[in-house]
């Protein structure tokens, strides 16, 4: 986690779980424009929730394809430092 304060956590949090209710209800709208608001409210959830972190992780050990898909849609640093290792070791 981080050291912000714990209001700034909550806050955060709660904007995550408005933007995915609000990719619900945006959903059936033409466009992309659910997708976005989704994939905003994972990221907040993801940096502010221990208990999400582990709930996510246990996801891509069940399915590691659409974790790393995920991952990489999220430019989360930990699936940038995965691929940037990868390429390296493909390349020897």
């Amino acid at each position: 986690m981080s050291d912000r304060h714990p209001a700034l956590r909550i806050l955060q949090l709660t904007a995550g779980v408005l933007l995915i209710v609000g990719a619900g209800v945006v959903a059936p709208l033409p466009g992309p424009g659910g997708i976005f608001l989704f994939a905003g409210g994972l990221v907040l959830i993801l940096r502010n929730s221990r208990w999400a972190q582990v709930r996510f992780v246990r996801l891509k050990r069940r399915w590691p394809r659409l974790g790393g898909l995920v991952d990489r849609a999220m430019r989360r640093r930990s699936a940038l430092r995965r691929h940037a290792r990868d390429k390296q070791l493909r390349s020897r």
